[in-house]
């Protein structure tokens, strides 16, 4: 099924339909997104990485799990494809997928569907609209990135931090200097690099084409983004699609924290779930390049509107009585956009 999940768009496959040997597996989705090629024009991808999006299903067996989650990232001009992130935003079609295969049974008008991100063994709950016992996708709700009005995809978030490098702060530090730059390592639910826009030499507002055009401005986030990779517990990441780097300044439409994400190489044109949910919590550590910029709420819950390109997203954090994070929700949407074969 090829389906839009948030601002991302990709192949949603049951785990029994693919070869069971990870080369072979791995091949065929090359073949079926057409990569490597700047135009995948042999395949399904859309020639960016928002697009070029593989999500696995299969009927979980452990408890209180409904379907266990696997996201590959089919690099676009590469024959690289990468298990080494979460992506929420393809999440959003998982619970949809999962009722329409029939892996959940549908219950009321909202069926709420527990998928374990295989990723990074975090569990996810979406709430997905089952008027009749049937999945729609249409409704009312609105995503910044995403044109017209869709069925609401609840997605609610536990214990995410450290998901990929063991802890909030790899490090242990709010504060890192490399290569001259105070950053902060970060990952709850997505490592992140986390730094000032004006300390590279860009105001934090620019569009997406003019990022991806600005050359030295990349060089540079990039040799920090190779210098971080072991301090993250992420090893050599020249050939990974992680860390991402979150370039952040002062909010401009009453949000709280303007963002500019590379996802890595390309500047994203929006920002990722898990990349929104890492920036807005690293807005909450004291003394952090985030925080000196962020406008933040007061309250054990805080809605925080992370602005980027194409808008905002909303993320409302639950804070435990010492004030770290304990839980994340956002609002997504789903649609499917075909269902049938592919050939690799």
């Amino acid at each position: 099924m090829w389906m839009r999940g948030g601002t991302s768009k990709g192949g949603y496959f049951l785990k029994e339909d693919l070869p069971l040997e990870v080369a072979k597996r791995d091949a065929f989705l090359l073949r079926v997104m057409g990569s490597p090629d700047s135009r995948q024009i042999d395949g399904m991808g859309g020639a960016d990485p928002l697009t070029s999006k593989v999500a696995i299903v299969s009927k979980s067996t452990r408890r209180g799990v409904d379907v266990d989650y696997l996201f590959l990232q089919v690099f676009v001009d590469r024959a690289v494809v990468t298990d080494t992130q979460n992506c929420g935003n393809i999440l959003a079609g998982i619970g949809p997928l999962a009722i329409e295969r029939g892996l959940v049974a549908a219950h009321g008008d909202e069926t709420r569907v527990t998928i374990l991100l295989e990723n990074t063994g975090q569990i996810a709950v979406a709430t997905v609209q089952t008027p009749s016992g049937i999945v729609t996708y249409d409704g009312d709700a609105t995503i910044d990135g995403v044109p017209g009005r869709h069925a609401p995809v609840p997605l609610e978030f536990r214990d995410i931090a450290g998901s990929s490098c063991g802890a909030l702060l790899p490090t242990g530090n709010a504060v890192d200097i490399i290569n001259g730059m105070p950053v902060t390592l970060i990952d709850n639910g997505m490592p992140c690099v986390v730094m000032k826009a004006e300390d590279v030499g860009v105001t934090g507002y620019e569009d997406r084409g003019s990022l991806d055009a600005n050359i030295e401005l990349k060089a540079k986030i990039e040799a920090i983004r190779l210098a971080v990779g072991e301090r993250m517990n992420l090893g050599d990441v020249t050939e990974k699609s992680v860390p991402k780097m979150m370039l952040v300044a002062p909010p401009r439409n009453g949000g709280a924290v303007s963002v500019r994400s590379f996802i890595p190489h390309r500047a994203h044109a929006g920002i990722g779930v898990f990349g929104a949910v890492s920036v807005a919590t690293a807005c909450l550590i004291r003394g952090s390049p985030a925080a000196e910029v962020a406008d933040i709420p007061d309250g054990q819950h805080r809605p925080l509107s992370i602005e980027h390109p194409a808008g905002e997203m909303s993320c409302l954090l639950e804070l435990d009585e010492g004030g770290a994070v304990k839980s994340a929700a956002l609002l997504r949407t789903a649609r499917k956009l075909m269902d049938g074969l592919v050939f690799g």
